[in-house]
């Protein structure tokens, strides 16, 4: 039977984030894909919606569905957790995901209209960990609406660990400034399943497959999906 992984980058991210674990998996036999999510062009961010988000995950599913791909795996991270989320309450094709740092809780904003770059500046543990010029070559190229459409989609998506039924693995790091982990407790939490694990990485930081753990990594995924 054959078998494939699908990675989902996050919100301000790409392939280029989980890059390593998908050569690791390949080198260990794992048909892997990744692709990017509208709006996330290394050339431009656009306007996108959280419609076209869902839309490009599934299409991509659908392609390997289509080659005869019976038993797929996903792996998410921080807004690709949500979005493998998404998919696996809704294709019986899905058989485990892996969540990294899924972002079902994340760095709130009060006001309505809210200031993004004061937010950042004012919270300290987040630029220990990351320059802010870092920071803003990410989320800033976006304009506000594209931000919105993120916390929308997350605010809808709150539901969705209940629908899951496939095997969970759960991932996050301790100094994660970003999305809390409260975010995976909340999934683990309400996750259906009764195969579940969490892995907590201690003094790793929301960039959970750039770390240094990425080996123990590698291998804690191989082993779930056997």
């Amino acid at each position: 039977m054959k078998k494939a992984v699908l990675i989902i980058h996050g919100f301000a991210g790409g392939t280029y984030d989980q890059e390593l674990l998908a050569n690791n998996l390949e080198l260990s036999g794992y048909d892997v894909f990744t692709f990017t999510l509208p709006g996330h062009e290394k050339t431009i961010f656009k306007r996108v919606t959280k419609e076209e988000w869902k839309e490009a995950c599934e299409k991509e599913l659908n392609i390997l569905i289509k080659h005869k791909y019976r038993r797929i795996y996903l792996i998410g991270h921080s807004m690709g957790g949500v979005l493998a989320c998404y998919l696996a309450s809704k294709y019986k094709e899905v058989k485990k995901i892996v969540l990294a740092a899924p972002a079902f809780k994340y760095l709130t904003f009060e006001e309505e209209d809210f200031e993004l770059l004061n937010v950042i500046k004012n919270s300290p543990k987040l630029l220990k960990d990351y320059k802010i010029e870092d920071i803003i070559s990410r989320v800033f190229q976006f304009p506000t609406s594209v931000v919105k459409e993120f916390m929308n989609l997350v605010d809808e998506s709150q539901e969705l660990p209940a629908k899951i039924t496939c095997p969970t693995l759960l991932i996050h790091g301790t100094n994660d400034k970003i999305v809390p982990m409260k975010s995976s407790e909340y999934v683990y939490d309400n996750l259906k399943c009764k195969d579940k694990r969490i892995i907590v990485l201690d003094g790793v930081t929301h960039d959970i497959f750039r770390s240094d753990k990425i080996d123990y990594l590698t291998n804690e995924i191989k082993d779930f999906l056997r």
